[in-house]
């Protein structure tokens, strides 16, 4: 077997120079000062600021020994009416509640009382037994003909005792009697060596990779050495802004002007509320609920079990409808199908040609112009080819067979 593929086929290798990596200069400190000047520094100098007198205009008391009267306009101008107070319209206050003991009956138990249930009278008619004198036939069609047979005894069938048969059993079956194999070549195997031939050398553990990509020389990272912590010599000072300015050398802490609560200490605990002296319970009687009287009078007499159905209904014989389904004339013979569609009919096939569009310089066309829209016009040959083509008349210049070819730029 072959041992390229098609990518070590179409992609061979190539020579891959490692990438040259900029060397930086050297830093060099240098030897002048930072003068730390900014451009504020330099174009806004300091002037001397002097304090600038306030706008506002200062206020003109002046004493005044004379009381100032605060009458304002509404209460000169809205004066009251001297007017009696009118009366409210009021209804007279006329109820007096009953001394008679109240019944807890409404209106709608006074004015609906409880009815009994009414009598409805049944349209049915009474099932009425028919009495005959005639006794009953019990005579059938079966009993007149049947006629009895003697039953005869029932044959029963006695099993023949097994005989084993004597000749010997033929171990052929019908695939080694009818088929028999021929002689022929062995098939061979197609099953791979064990060990091919060729391999004995030992394996080799260099691949592709490691053979055409190999490591690039990385140049060192430059680390900057950390500055050793120098801790201060001076002791922190752990005061704050409002602890060192702000002190109270006269202050107190302030005091509660709650009073104390007084805790009762006795022996028994007073379970009584405001609820439980004022409101009492009453002693009340549950009320029956009112229930109807039953007036519903049950029949004494048995059910007949005889429904509407079972009494009126009459059976009818059954009616053939008859079938308006057209009769099946039978299968058809042979005949061939027409293969004519109306595309096979009407289709005329035509030439493909080329598009005139298409082509730099269309054939039989010559260039006129460029309109405003960008498209190259052509014209015919026949009208280009003389100069009298200005002088058509309306009627020439307007016939179809000579047409202009528009093209777009």
């Amino acid at each position: 077997m072959e041992g390229l593929t098609t990518s070590r086929r179409d992609f061979g290798p190539h020579k891959v120079a490692p990438v040259k990596a900029h060397q930086y200069d050297k830093f060099v400190p240098s030897e002048e000062n930072m003068d730390l000047l900014s451009t504020y520094k330099k174009d806004y100098n300091p002037y001397p600021v002097c304090r600038v007198d306030p706008i506002k205009p200062r206020d003109s008391k002046y004493p005044y020994s004379n009381k100032m009267e605060c009458l304002p306009t509404y209460k000169a101008d809205y004066l009251p009416w001297n007017q009696p107070r009118r009366q409210p319209l009021r209804l007279e206050h006329k109820y007096q509640p009953a001394s008679v003991r109240f019944d807890n009956r409404t209106t709608h138990q006074d004015d609906y009382p409880i009815k009994g249930l009414v009598k409805t009278m049944s349209c049915k008619p009474l099932a009425m037994p028919k009495l005959c004198n005639i006794p009953l036939e019990d005579v059938t069609n079966y009993k007149m003909s049947y006629v009895a047979h003697p039953v005869e005894k029932r044959f029963v069938h006695e099993a023949e005792k097994f005989r084993p048969c004597e000749i010997p059993f033929e171990s052929l079956t019908t695939h080694k009697q009818s088929y028999r194999g021929l002689m022929g070549e062995p098939a061979k195997s197609l099953k791979p060596l064990a060990r091919p031939p060729g391999l004995d050398m030992p394996f080799s553990n260099t691949t592709e990779f490691r053979d055409k990509y190999q490591a690039w020389p990385t140049p060192q990272m430059f680390s900057k050495a950390p500055i050793p912590y120098v801790p201060p010599e001076d002791r922190m000072d752990l005061l704050t802004t409002v602890q060192a300015h702000y002190t109270y050398p006269k202050g107190a802490p302030a005091q509660s002007c709650r009073p104390a609560r007084q805790i009762r200490k006795s022996g028994r605990f007073e379970g009584s509320s405001t609820t439980k002296d004022d409101y009492k319970q009453w002693c009340s009687m549950r009320t029956e609920p009112v229930k109807p009287i039953p007036q519903l009078d049950l029949p004494t007499e048995p059910l007949d079990c005889l429904t509407t159905t079972r009494a009126h209904y009459v059976p009818h014989p059954p009616i053939n409808t008859k079938s308006c389904k057209p009769h099946w004339s039978g299968p058809r013979g042979n005949v061939p199908v027409e293969g004519q569609t109306t595309y096979t009919i009407s289709f005329t096939p035509k030439e493909m040609s080329r598009c005139l569009a298409s082509y730099p310089e269309p054939p039989g066309y010559t260039f006129e112009e460029v309109d405003a829209l960008g498209h190259r016009i052509y014209k015919p040959i026949s009208q280009a080819g003389s100069q009298q083509s200005s002088h058509l008349s309306v009627d020439d210049s307007e016939n179809p067979s000579q047409r202009e070819l528009k093209v777009s730029a």
